[in-house]
C-alpha cells in the first residue's frame, strides 16, 4: 500500500465481494437468492398483515416501519450482492464508483440507525403500556407514533450524512480494493493509508449517538418495566406482560450485538476477510429472522397473519369452486 504522501481521491473502488472463490459463487448465488426471497416475502407478509388489522395499536405501527426498514436495508446491499456473484469474468473485483460507494454506506447507515432509534421507541412503548396502562391511549396518540418514526429516520438521517462526509474526507491510498461486497464502514476504514485515532473518531461518534444512547433509553425502559413485573401479584398477569416485550427483547439483542460486534472497536483490530464473512452473516440471515421471531412470539401479528393467509386461502377455494 502507498504511502500517507502519496494518497489520492479514487475514482472509484473495487469491490472484492467473493470473487477469490470462483467456484463457490454458483452456490454462494443460490444460498443469497433463496435467503434474500425469504426475507422480502415474510417483510411483506407482515407489512401486509399489519394493513388488513382496521384499528392498529401503536405496537404494530412501529412493527410496520421495523419491517419496511428491514426490506430498504437488504435491498440497499443484497441486489448488488448477487448481480457480481452471477456476472461472470469480474477479475479482482467489481467497480463501483466513489458517489454509488458513498451513496450505499450512507442508506446502509442511515437504515440501521432508524432501527436503532425505533428499537428504543418500541421500548417506550412497551414501557408505558405496562408500567401506566390506564393513560396508554392517551399517552401514546396515533399523532406521538408519526412523530416518534419520522423523528427516527431524520436522527438515522442526521448521522449517516455526518458519518459518510466523515469517512469519505479521508486520504485513500493507491490501492481501490475494497475486500467487501459492499462499502462497509470498516472496509473503508481500512484502505485509508491513515493510521491516526483521530479518524476514528466519527466511527466513535456516531456509535455513541446510535448505539449507546438507544440502549440506555432501552435498559432503564426495561428497567421500570421489570420492577413493575415484580409488583404484579398474578402469575398469569406477570407472564402475559413479559410475553409482549418478549420478540422486542429478542430482536434487539440481535441488532444491537451484531452491531456492537461489528463497529464499537479499534481499527487495529479490524479483519477484512472475517469481517465480511460476518457482515454477510447481519445483512442476509438477521433481517431473515425478524418476520420469524415476531410471527411465533407476537400475539397480535401473529392473528394478523393468520386472518391474511386464511383469506388467500378462501378466495382460491371460492375460486376454485367457481370453475366449470
Amino acid at each position: 500500500m502507498d504511502s500517507p504522501g502519496n494518497a489520492t481521491m479514487p475514482c472509484g473502488f473495487l469491490l472484492q465481494g467473493f470473487s477469490e472463490f470462483p467456484h463457490l459463487k454458483p452456490v454462494l448465488f443460490l444460498l443469497l437468492l433463496a435467503v434474500h426471497l425469504a426475507t422480502l416475502g415474510g417483510n411483506l407478509l407482515i407489512l401486509v398483515a399489519v394493513a388488513s388489522v382496521p384499528s392498529r395499536p401503536p405496537m404494530l405501527f412501529f412493527l410496520c416501519q421495523l419491517s419496511a426498514i428491514q426490506l430498504c436495508y437488504t435491498l440497499v446491499v443484497v441486489p448488488r450482492s448477487l448481480a457480481d456473484l452471477a456476472t461472470p469474468g469480474l477479475g479482482r473485483g467489481s467497480p463501483i464508483s466513489f458517489l454509488g460507494c458513498a451513496l450505499q454506506m450512507q442508506l446502509f447507515v442511515a437504515l440501521g440507525g432508524a432501527e436503532c432509534f425505533l428499537l428504543a421507541t418500541m421500548a417506550y412503548d412497551r414501557y408505558v403500556a405496562i408500567c401506566h396502562p390506564l393513560r396508554y391511549t392517551a399517552v401514546v396518540t396515533p399523532g406521538l407514533c408519526a412523530r416518534l418514526a419520522l423523528a427516527c429516520c431524520l436522527g438515522g438521517l442526521a448521522v449517516s450524512v455526518g458519518l459518510t462526509a466523515a469517512v469519505f474526507h479521508l486520504p485513500f491510498c493507491g490501492s481501490r480494493l475494497l475486500v467487501h461486497f459492499f462499502c462497509d464502514i470498516t472496509a473503508l476504514l481500512d484502505l485509508a493509508c491513515t493510521r491516526s485515532y483521530a479518524d476514528e473518531l466519527p466511527l466513535l461518534g456516531a456509535c455513541l449517538v446510535l448505539l449507546l444512547l438507544p440502549s440506555l433509553l432501552i435498559l432503564s425502559s426495561y428497567g421500570a418495566i421489570a420492577t413493575a413485573l415484580r409488583r404484579l401479584r398474578s402469575p398469569g398477569g406477570r407472564r402475559k406482560a413479559a410475553s409482549t416485550c418478549a420478540s422486542h427483547l429478542a430482536v434487539t439483542f440481535l441488532h444491537y450485538g451484531c452491531a456492537t460486534f461489528m463497529y464499537v472497536r479499534p481499527k487495529s483490530s479490524y479483519s477484512p476477510r472475517r469481517d465480511r464473512t460476518l457482515a454477510l452473516v447481519y445483512t442476509n440471515v438477521t433481517p431473515l429472522l425478524y418476520p420469524l421471531i415476531y410471527s411465533l412470539r407476537n400475539r397480535e401479528i401473529a392473528a394478523a397473519l393468520r386472518r391474511v393467509l386464511g383469506r388467500g386461502r378462501r378466495g382460491r377455494r371460492g375460486q376454485g369452486l367457481s370453475e366449470p
